[in-house]
């Protein structure tokens, strides 16, 4: 009789407990341990017995193995979660050899047959922010959205179609723990690469194809991570076949926030009720210091050329103090509606609770009264997924704090320069992905088109035309408590291996916004549909008919 998967990860967990208490008998009792012969090696033919019938009848546990054990998730057991979630491990592995350092993971198996070759690798950003916060807001098997009762099955979680492995990166962010050393992104590219090995090793994914995935601050992380697997030319170990980040931080901050904030004020007047004297101010801001000019440069498909200096850096090429049109505007508007949400366009009062503790505009967050600390933060829940019960886990490191030596800026260049990794990426798998939301008021979809617009790829610099094509959503069947809509859902353009999306009715965080839309790109990364126009149903339900002559192409 085959064991139901909660029974089987019962089973291992007991088969852990038995031994962890042998080890300790062994270690702790040397003064009987004559006396105790008899009963340490009966201790012991149990286990292998356990063990034996762990492995015989948990077929339906694919990647469960006396190494893969310690980390088995108990997908019936997660506290408030009322379903069972599949098979799933987590824990601290650690990066190469090291005692002290360690990466958090959560591995969650598909049963998708056509991706037995395959792993998705997804990353938050901040920089310092939990990937759970992507498992479980936005992605992953189970979704608890701000303001809803309890979490509910996620319809659109990426492991209906592939391998899924959500970690929480570089050292200090969420659970992973040790020496934070990271100063720049080559040093995080080594610790992910550290325990990425062990990762392997442990769960036998050597040959792997794999696609790194993220968003925000995954900008830089994605790529210089899937850059440094390239690098080594190890395809047992780092075979990148392709990568897709959303609103994705992969330029100067001028480009990316302050240049385009005009514009994207004018595009969505609706929510920017703006008093004549701040919107007078906003318009002088961006003629005279240059951001007007800049960005009719910048959109000109294709470019006429390598584009002017950023009318903003870090460094002192820029006027904060007269041209920071950016902060104006935040200001101004939270006067108007003290509930804006940086993130996605159009929340008002009051204040949706998170499960989470995800932070209003950076650093302010809002649990209602009998909620005193985030769902992952809770005892019991740290025990379910094997975290370590001494780490104060949150979402994001709070205010100034991030994962890099002394809360000091990262001091790596942009992803997104000519010659950076971005580009080795793109000419690597020719299969780059960066989708954008178009609500999202933190990183701008002009800003990010600008910055690719003065990327030179594959030999050609930027795109040769606007985002256009319509991008399709397939229509499809979804339970009331998951639901995600359908048809055209923004435009997009591929040129030599690299596609940018713009996406409706998402902001920041796309897969949450949009989780439909989201799931289509991840077909299309994964090479399931051959473009992102194609009228066809989602290949995890192939019979849905689809409306007849929807596109003309």
């Amino acid at each position: 009789m085959q064991l139901s998967l909660s029974t089987c990860t019962a089973l291992s967990l007991l088969l852990l407990i038995s031994a962890s208490v042998s080890a300790h008998t062994s270690q702790t009792s040397k003064y009987a341990r004559l006396q105790n012969e008899r009963r340490s090696k009966l201790l012991a033919s149990q286990q292998e017995q356990r063990k034996q019938h762990v492995l015989q009848n948990c077929s339906d546990h694919t990647y469960l193995t006396n190494a893969t054990a310690p980390f088995s998730v108990n997908g019936s057991a997660l506290p408030e979660v009322n379903f069972d979630i599949g098979e799933s491990y987590a824990g601290s592995m650690p990066i190469g050899n090291s005692t002290t350092d360690s990466l958090f993971f959560w591995f969650v198996p598909t049963e998708n047959p056509s991706a037995d070759n395959e792993i998705v690798i997804w990353l938050n950003g901040g920089p310092g922010c939990s990937s759970l916060g992507g498992f479980f807001h936005e992605n992953g098997p189970v979704i608890w959205a701000s303001g809803t009762y309890r979490p509910v099955r996620n319809t659109y979680s990426w492991s209906n179609l592939t391998n899924m492995l959500w970690v929480d990166q570089p050292i200090s962010t969420g659970f992973s723990m040790g020496n934070a050393t990271a100063t720049n992104e080559d040093v995080v590219a080594s610790q992910f690469l550290g325990f990425w090995r062990n990762f392997v090793d442990t769960f036998g994914l050597k040959g792997r194809k794999i696609y790194i995935t993220g968003e925000s601050y995954a900008g830089m992380y994605s790529p210089y991570i899937a850059s440094a697997m390239i690098q080594h030319n190890d395809a047992e170990y780092y075979n990148v076949k392709g990568l897709m980040v959303y609103d994705p931080s992969i330029g100067y901050d001028g480009v990316i926030s302050q240049a385009p904030a005009l514009s994207f004020v004018d595009q969505n007047r609706n929510f920017f009720s703006l008093n004549n004297t701040v919107d007078a101010q906003i318009k002088n801001i961006s003629k005279i210091c240059g951001l007007d000019t800049f960005m009719d440069i910048a959109m000109t498909f294709p470019p006429n050329g390598p584009l002017p200096t950023p009318p903003a850096t870090y460094d002192e090429v820029y006027d904060y103090e007269n041209c920071d049109i950016y902060d104006t505007i935040f200001n101004a508007i939270f006067e108007i509606n003290p509930c804006f949400d940086i993130y996605q366009l159009g929340q008002q009062c009051p204040l949706l609770w998170d499960s989470l503790g995800f932070p209003y505009s950076y650093d302010q967050f809002y649990l209602p009264q009998g909620y005193t600390q985030p769902y992952f933060n809770r005892t019991d829940v740290k025990k379910a997924i094997h975290a370590p019960l001494d780490v104060n886990w949150q979402f994001c490191l709070p205010g100034l704090e991030n994962p890099f030596v002394g809360g000091e800026s990262d001091t790596s260049p942009p992803s997104g320069l000519t010659g950076g990794p971005l580009q080795q990426v793109i000419e690597h798998t020719n299969n780059v992905v960066i989708g954008h939301g178009t609500l999202d008021f933190v990183l701008f979809a002009n800003g990010t088109l600008a910055t690719l617009q003065n990327l030179t790829w594959n030999g050609v610099q930027g795109f040769s035309e606007y985002p256009s094509r319509p991008f399709y959503v397939p229509y499809h069947d979804h339970p009331m408590e998951s639901m995600s809509g359908a048809g055209i859902y923004g435009s997009w353009t591929s040129e030599r291996g690299l596609t940018f999306v713009l996406t409706e009715l998402a902001g920041h965080f796309l897969p949450q916004g949009a989780p439909s839309a989201a799931y289509r790109h991840l077909e299309f990364l994964l090479g399931r549909i051959g473009n992102l126009s194609e009228v066809s149903p989602f290949t995890t339900q192939p019979d849905y008919e689809q409306p007849k002559g929807f596109l003309n192409d």
